[in-house]
């Protein structure tokens, strides 16, 4: 008697916060998640055929009989950061989350040690290997644009507490001294496509790397759309880097780093044209030192106002203005250059949405190849979420935080139907209902491969 009494937990009683009612506190055997709405896009993995990609190109294998598939580990990891995790140690959050585990079909959820493990066996050429042709399996969906796709590229800081690999002093807004990793990315402006990411050491410059880097972003993506343009900020003002996108043949609007040639130049400029009571535009050319041709620089002139705060540089010379300076190879007028580089602030927005939805900077291990594996992981997730919300018909974009909130997050409770698993969403939380449009649009979506077309870039 005394033993039973033993086993059972006596409920508790408590008193609401606001209210006074008297609420009772139970324990319930069965299995329950916040993270019920996940199966929708489960739901999508399944149909694009996830799993089987992965399993194919996995570059690690295991031997012990008593371990766990890395394909299973891989996807674990996923759903990890899919719900929210930003470090390794957070995997714990899902270890005992049995209606999760239901709904992936796993029979037992690695630990954050068995993720770390299965990342560190990646070096330089496993990371090659197994993203590469992910990249591509993921490329062959992207919606067809007659007019192309726009190019973007940027650099952001990780901010690193410890001895990690590569991890040097470098140029950091933040944290000045502090040593940081200095990544890469390449974005498809339209579709919020990550294209092609490198993990840098801390003490790369913003252009370094970037020629190497376009030569392989451009071979990932082959001849399967046109690129209409290539935008980049001033840390891409390099000489070699605007040789190499006119050796291609790619068009390209690029901020033009305000050094005394520059500044003087387009100070010099006496033929405005005037957009509004604001803003006019200019053009010169201009043969740097280095440069083996002349290029067109566009000027954009900003009268400055208490109202607000202007964008661009002041020159000393010409008072009450600030300047905006870009060089470029298109021919269209200055003021559609500007318009069409100012829509590059979108990328932005994908680099905040890696770092604090999907915590691409927490995932650091010791190993440098062992950290960008992670990094290049976290990247997929980004262009997975994005095509989900294609393929459930979503009206338009929505950050990772938002779909996490608005549609992956749902109190579940799993349950059975004679050998049948079942599980049941919340109706306070949307419930199935709200999620049936979603389900039905991925289940009846027909994902084409995109034909291989005309060659547009010089090789």
């Amino acid at each position: 008697m005394e033993a039973n009494t033993r086993d059972k937990t006596v409920p508790r009683e408590i008193a609401a916060l606001l209210s006074g009612e008297r609420v009772i506190l139970r324990e319930t055997k069965r299995a329950v998640t916040p993270f019920g709405g996940v199966a929708v896009f489960i739901a999508y993995l399944r149909k694009v055929g996830m799993v089987e990609q992965i399993r194919r190109h996995m570059p690690i294998f295991w031997k012990s009989p008593n371990r766990i598939d890395p394909t299973d580990t891989f996807v674990a990891f996923l759903m990890v950061v899919l719900v929210g995790a930003k470090r390794f140690a957070h995997a714990g959050l899902l270890r005992g989350d049995q209606a999760l585990h239901a709904l992936l079909g796993l029979r037992r959820f690695p630990t954050d040690d068995t993720i770390c493990n299965l990342f560190r066996q990646f070096g330089m050429g496993q990371v090659q290997r197994f993203f590469e042709p992910l990249a591509e399996w993921q490329m062959q969906r992207l919606p067809q644009r007659p007019e192309g796709y726009t190019l973007d590229m940027d650099s952001t800081v990780f901010e690193r507490y410890g001895n990690q690999e590569g991890s040097l002093k470098g140029h950091n807004p933040r944290r000045h001294g502090r040593p940081s990793h200095h990544p890469l990315l390449a974005v498809l402006s339209e579709a919020h496509f990550l294209l092609h990411g490198w993990l840098r050491r801390g003490n790369c410059g913003t252009a370094r790397g970037a020629e190497e880097f376009l030569k392989e972003a451009l071979a990932l993506w082959g001849q399967r759309q046109k690129i209409r343009l290539l935008r980049a900020d001033s840390g891409f003002f390099d000489g070699l880097l605007l040789s190499f996108l006119e050796q291609r043949k790619l068009p390209y609007i690029v901020v033009a780093r305000m050094t005394k040639w520059v500044k003087r130049a387009a100070q010099r400029v006496e033929s405005w044209i005037e957009l509004d009571d604001n803003y006019a535009a200019g053009e010169f050319r201009l043969k740097l030192h280095g440069w083996d041709v002349e290029r067109r620089f566009v000027v954009i002139r900003e009268r400055v106002r208490e109202s607000r705060a202007s964008v661009g540089r002041k020159l000393i010379d010409v008072p009450g203005y600030t300047f905006r300076v870009f060089v470029t190879s298109e021919v269209a007028a200055p003021a559609e250059i500007w318009r069409d580089y100012n829509r590059r602030a979108d990328m932005e927005n994908r680099i905040a949405e890696l770092k604090h939805d999907l915590g691409a900077h927490g995932f650091c291990m010791k190993q440098f190849f062992a950290t960008e594996a992670a990094f290049r992981s976290v990247l997929l997730l980004f262009n997975l979420l994005a095509e989900f919300q294609r393929a459930a018909g979503l009206p338009s974009y929505r950050e990772p935080g938002t779909l996490r909130t608005q549609v992956l997050t749902c109190g579940t409770i799993l349950g059975r139907a004679g050998r049948r698993v079942v599980v049941h969403l919340s109706q306070s939380w949307g419930g199935l209902r709200s999620r049936i449009p979603l389900l039905d649009s991925i289940l009846a979506c027909d994902f084409p491969i995109s034909p291989k077309l005309t060659p547009v870039l010089e090789t």
